[in-house]
């Protein structure tokens, strides 16, 4: 039997190299690693509490105190991708998927049993004590102002534009209740990130399930599966989530699994054809001879071979969840405490006047993460074509 995983990794390595050869691949990259950096370094880049203070010669790290559960995952799992990534796990697709979710889960459970921040914070105790020198010295974050931060300065209007004359300065002014622009433009990263990975994970597993299902065995069951497709992809989706909002509430981890649950059809259909292709190659017949389980056939031996078209679909799945989770927010039924460029890009048309610093900013953040992925899509897209190729293998 021949080292297809081998083969496979060698595959992708050269369809990476492909794909971020040209400049828009890697603007959309970069833009991409932009959000990465602020979701997971949020408490760090925009906070009201100081990183490091010196009280009476003892140093300290107050902000640590308030971690949330949110900020202990999103640290969590960049540091476990960050060691997959640098150990051989990261050679085997298999190894590499099933470590990361073991890993993101223990890190997930322990996060929710340990971590007990404080119910409520009064940023403005912080900024006294600052005031009236009881530090010897501190340092603070880049954006000194939480996300949560509301009505720092009452004797003004809490809706200020940028660098407006005011006792704090806003580089990018502040929302409708005086919170920072900039310091929630960062923390909403997080959820731009998250509903756009977890809703597209949990759609790429079920496709990826079904989809090869149907390839492998072909016959009742991909006849039978693909009727259950086009049941799928006859659902609104958006009219389904303003259904769930409407009675369940505006909770992020529901709107995920919605949009999870009703866009994996596409992936079924990619994983399909996939396993049509694969499943009489002499490997896969071998790994049958053998006597191997069907979920090592399909999971470890096949899949890896058939994985590079399902990432083009993919990225474009990703931009997609996040527009319609900015969707949902600009109407007003999105996430209610947890900040998303969609609930402040509503606040520019909300009052009287237009706020136009409310609608170029989290509008321009919107338009950028979804040209980006756009951008890689359209990159491996052409990667994948072989009358696009260059000759560069």
């Amino acid at each position: 039997m021949p080292n297809d995983v081998a083969q496979s990794s060698g595959f992708m390595t050269r369809v990476l190299r492909r794909t971020f050869s040209g400049a828009g691949a890697k603007i959309g990259l970069f833009w991409v690693g932009v959000l990465v950096i602020m979701a997971v370094f949020a408490p760090f880049l925009a906070n009201t509490v100081p990183l490091l203070v010196s009280e009476n010669g003892a140093v300290s790290a107050p902000f640590l105190r308030y971690f949330t559960i949110e900020d202990v995952i999103f640290l969590s799992v960049f540091i476990i991708v960050l060691i997959i990534w640098l150990s051989p796990l990261s050679h085997t697709f298999s190894r590499a998927m099933s470590s990361f979710l073991i890993l993101t889960s223990i890190a997930t459970i322990l996060a929710n049993t340990f971590v007990k921040p404080p119910q409520l914070i009064i940023y403005d105790d912080f900024r006294s004590q600052q005031v009236q020198d009881k530090y010897d010295w501190s340092i603070n974050a880049p954006i000194p102002f939480s996300a949560r931060d509301y009505m720092r300065d009452v004797s003004e209007a809490p809706l200020r534009e940028p660098l407006a004359e005011s006792q704090f300065y806003h580089f990018m002014g502040t929302e409708e209740n005086g919170a920072d622009v900039f310091s929630r433009m960062i923390h909403a990263s997080r959820v731009a990130l998250s509903i756009g990975f977890i809703a597209t994970g949990i759609a790429l597993v079920i496709g990826v399930i079904l989809g090869g299902l149907m390839g492998y065995f072909s016959g009742i069951v991909d006849m039978l599966g693909m009727r259950l497709v086009e049941i799928f992809e006859s659902v609104p989706t958006l009219f389904l989530l303003l259904t769930f909002v409407a009675f369940f509430g505006r909770n992020i981890y529901l709107i995920m699994v919605i949009i999870g649950l009703t866009s994996w059809s596409g992936y079924a259909r990619y994983a399909r054809a996939e396993f049509l292709k694969l499943r009489k190659q002499d490997y896969v017949q071998a790994a049958i001879a053998s006597g191997l389980p069907l979920h090592s056939i399909l999971f470890r031996h096949m899949l890896p071979n058939g994985v590079a078209p399902l990432l083009v679909s993919v990225s474009f799945g990703v931009a997609s969840a996040i527009l319609a989770e900015a969707t949902l927010s600009f109407l007003g039924l999105g996430p209610v405490d947890a900040p998303s460029w969609g609930q402040m890009l509503n606040q520019s048309i909300r009052a009287s006047t237009f706020n136009w610093w409310m609608a170029v900013f989290p509008g321009g953040a919107i338009f950028m993460t979804v040209f980006a992925y756009n951008l890689i899509g359209e990159a491996l897209r052409d990667a994948l074509d072989p009358k696009s190729a260059k000759g560069d293998d």
